[in-house]
């Protein structure tokens, strides 16, 4: 691999650490710029997860004031995002490509309307705990349910995962869109240093470990940059931006699979 080509890894993981800490999807710019030089889409799909590391624990350290308050929701969600992401690194190794193609799509459309509607699913469950009533038992089972399949998916590929954590959240939680964008991160890295692990394990022999460093140096700039400008982003622009990052991802798959 070339100086210019070496740049370019690194430029792609800082994109990807700052987007993925404000939104996700940032796997949607590395693993192309990885499979434009030539590296095996396995190969590239694994030692990308692993890069993305760094981003992710900087990115989380840096939203930590954001999550004051937050303990229980991480002990609810965590264990199904390590459970989710098992699964689906085991899958990557198990199934062909085809098996999940199908349904990203479906995954990331289901997203973007959870973040669009979430605002007044978030009213609805704020006047219903005002008014005395403890939430329903649903709530959180929908909820650990749908970080389990988040889990799942991020474990097999991770693209868009944190538009599906995000839209998830702001739905069936009622905690501040900051405070749940925190969370987000902090779930997206365990299903990341989860699925790294399995990989490491049980299939080195797909781990590009010069490129994963690439990424992770460019991913923990990025993390750190996103952190510091997304927290001070406004909840409906923050909205907006995920949104548009969803929408992007979606024409990705749809139109240029």
């Amino acid at each position: 691999m070339s100086w210019l080509e070496m740049g370019a890894v690194v430029l792609a993981g800082v994109w990807a650490g700052g987007i993925n800490t404000l939104v996700g999807s940032g796997t949607l710019v590395t693993f192309p710029v990885l499979l434009a030089l030539g590296v095996p889409a396995v190969t590239a799909n694994v030692s990308n997860s692993i890069g993305l590391v760094p981003g992710g624990v900087s990115g989380s350290l840096g939203y930590l004031p954001e999550m004051k308050g937050m303990g229980r929701r991480v002990v609810q969600l965590v264990p199904m995002s390590v459970l989710g992401a098992i699964t689906g690194a085991l899958l990557l190794l198990w199934l062909p490509p085809e098996a999940f193609e199908a349904i990203v799509p479906v995954l990331i459309g289901i997203g973007i309307l959870l973040v669009i509607f979430g605002p007044r699913l978030q009213t609805w469950a704020k006047r219903h705990h005002e008014d005395g009533g403890s939430a329903p038992t649903w709530h959180l089972v929908a909820l650990m349910a749908g970080v389990l399949v988040a889990g799942v998916y991020g474990g097999y590929f991770g693209a868009a995962q944190g538009v599906i954590l995000i839209g998830l959240l702001s739905a069936l939680a009622t905690e501040p869109l900051q405070a749940l964008n925190g969370l987000k991160n902090v779930l997206g890295l365990v299903v990341n240093v989860i699925g790294s692990l399995v990989f490491i394990i049980t299939a080195p022999e797909l781990v590009d470990w010069g490129i994963a460093a690439l990424i992770g140096i460019g991913s923990v700039v990025g993390g750190v940059l996103g952190a510091r400008y997304g927290r001070r982003l406004p909840p409906n622009v923050l909205r907006g931006v995920i949104v548009v990052v969803g929408l992007a991802g979606l024409t990705k798959f749809v139109f240029f699979p």
